[in-house]
């Protein structure tokens, strides 16, 4: 048997944590499916994805709200607090009774989502969910992404900015 060197206990010095590392993945899957199957497919396939993982995020908020139907102001918190807590940077710009306008200046992608709007349907598809689970329908626009390479405020930021609408 061998004994152990300081090579096989070393601290490899490597910028890897468990964020990083899974959204390397989701970049790498999204950009593999792009690639493979084309945009519209991947586009489609990560739709499903973020239409499931939508749904669980609405009952969870549904059952936080303790049945209280939330007006656009309480569903565009909601949804700017779900996107905070996996490391997206989204605030609401305007709302009134049946549209809510949101800017982004970080994908919870982060640099990964760059070259691969397939992405942008997660968001779209979750927002949806969570929106049309309060009030019987949603139609979610993603007007400029990061994702497609839109401009950078003069703060440094890129920003993207979509719609949440509803009837």
């Amino acid at each position: 048997m061998s004994k152990v060197t300081s090579m096989a206990t070393r601290d490899f010095k490597i910028e890897l944590d468990d964020v990083s590392f899974f959204q390397g993945m989701i970049g790498t899957l999204a950009g593999t499916l792009e690639e493979v199957v084309g945009l519209e497919d991947a586009a489609s396939f990560v739709g499903v994805v973020g239409g499931k993982i939508g749904d669980d995020l609405a009952s969870q908020y549904v059952a936080e709200l303790q049945g209280q139907p939330p007006n656009a102001e309480v569903l565009g918190t909601i949804l700017v607090h779900m996107k905070s807590r996996i490391g997206g940077t989204f605030r609401i710009e305007t709302f009134d009774e049946d549209e809510i306008v949101l800017v982004n200046s970080r994908c919870p992608f982060a640099e990964q989502v760059k070259g691969r709007p397939s992405l942008c349907m997660m968001t779209t598809n979750v927002f949806g969910r969570i929106v049309a689970t309060a009030n019987g329908y949603a139609h979610v626009e993603i007007e400029e992404a990061i994702a497609t390479g839109h401009p950078v405020s003069g703060a440094g930021s890129p920003v993207a900015s979509g719609k949440c609408k509803w009837l």
